[in-house]
């Protein structure tokens, strides 16, 4: 079964990802999603048999606000973006998801999302019908403790996001950004450009410009076009200030 899986995903795979390894399908494989490392193995053997590996590509949607959520993801490896979206076209960042957690659980049926989930930064991930993990939420257990808390870190990233806006300079908010993909990321290297994050941040580009160059001349960070490179973690966090704190 898992080999017959293993080729259905890498028929799927974008052109754009076909240079990075496909991951084995396992119950290893999920681990690497820390909410599902969190299970007993009882559990993540009974839930593993409802699970899909699929590539996730950045820039791929989700789910749009408003739209019922058909499917919940885990990433193991990939960097999913929670944004609000205006009518006007405009959108915000409100929250990051990584490997620490999942997008599109839901709590009732036909649920409809409440912002758009968008993939920030390529990888893979572990798809689930969302009427099936509500299921096994509402059953108890480790799983439902897991989700409860993952939802808290959400309400808590997002309380830190209304306070960077308020109170942060855009200095710290970058900062901060910054910090929260590396605290998902495998490498200190991330595939982001200046206009992604003054488009996130909701400033002018030239303000990310500006402050980028100012922390690169200091030794923070290394920007080269589509990459940025941070070299010093604790100085960053020191920056950030009260804007960041893990979550």
């Amino acid at each position: 079964m898992y080999a017959a899986n293993q080729t259905s995903v890498s028929a799927s795979i974008p052109r754009s990802m076909q240079q990075t390894a496909t991951p084995v399908i396992s119950l290893t494989g999920a681990q690497q999603n820390e909410l599902l490392r969190g299970l007993s193995r009882e559990e993540l053997i009974d839930l593993f048999a409802h699970l899909d590996l699929v590539p996730l590509e950045a820039g791929k949607r989700l789910f749009d606000t408003g739209e019922a959520m058909e499917y919940a993801f885990f990433p193991t490896n990939a960097i999913v973006s929670l944004q609000y979206e205006t009518e006007e076209g405009g959108a915000a960042e409100v929250a990051v998801v990584g490997r620490e957690g999942v997008v599109g659980v839901t709590m009732y049926e036909n649920e409809r999302a409440n912002c758009s989930a968008v993939v920030q930064t390529s990888g893979y991930g572990y798809r689930i019908k969302s009427a099936v993990l509500r299921q096994a939420f509402f059953s108890g257990g480790a799983l439902a403790q897991q989700l409860m808390r993952h939802t808290s870190s959400l309400f808590a990233q997002l309380a830190q996001t209304v306070a960077g806006v308020r109170h942060g300079s855009i200095e710290q908010r970058l900062c901060r950004w910054l910090l929260e993909r590396l605290d998902r990321s495998l490498s200190n290297e991330l595939k982001v450009t200046q206009e992604m994050i003054a488009n996130m941040l909701g400033v002018r580009r030239e303000s990310i410009t500006c402050c980028a160059g100012k922390l690169q001349e200091e030794g923070l960070i290394e920007y080269r076009r589509g990459t940025v490179t941070v070299i010093d973690r604790h100085a960053m966090e020191r920056r950030a200030g009260g804007c960041y704190s893990p979550t």
